[in-house]
């Protein structure tokens, strides 16, 4: 199967977002929840089918974006059109009482993210 990835066309990115370079709803972070709400219908695009298919059980935005080999930008922004078509509800991880000083939405630097999402890749 031949799956969108990094070095990926910038057309076909274009392409599938509709030209669209931010997504239609700021609910989304690298660590959000995403669960399905329908199944796919004839016609949805692949990689929203794909996305309804991987959130019958709760998964994260950077997980959704690794598994689809696309960029996290990308990936929110056909997040925001199923959000908005009610296919997907989202929920957002709770701090929690033993949290740590630091906010539990701070994003370590790119080359950290750069290392996970390679590991992700070599699983």
């Amino acid at each position: 199967m031949n799956r969108p990835g990094r070095d990926d066309d910038p057309d076909r990115l274009y392409t599938l977002t509709g030209g669209r370079s931010t997504p239609d709803s700021d609910s989304f972070d690298l660590v959000t929840l995403v669960v399905s709400e329908c199944d796919p219908s004839p016609g949805m695009q692949s990689e929203h089918v794909a996305i309804l298919d991987m959130c019958r059980a709760p998964t994260a935005v950077v997980e959704i974006a690794a598994e689809l080999r696309i960029p996290v930008g990308i990936a929110t922004i056909l997040l925001s059109d199923l959000l908005h078509a009610g296919k997907i509800t989202v929920r957002h991880p709770d701090a929690g009482p033993g949290h740590l000083d630091a906010p539990w939405n701070s994003v370590p630097d790119s080359t950290t993210l750069e290392k996970v999402l390679v590991g992700l890749r070599n699983l």
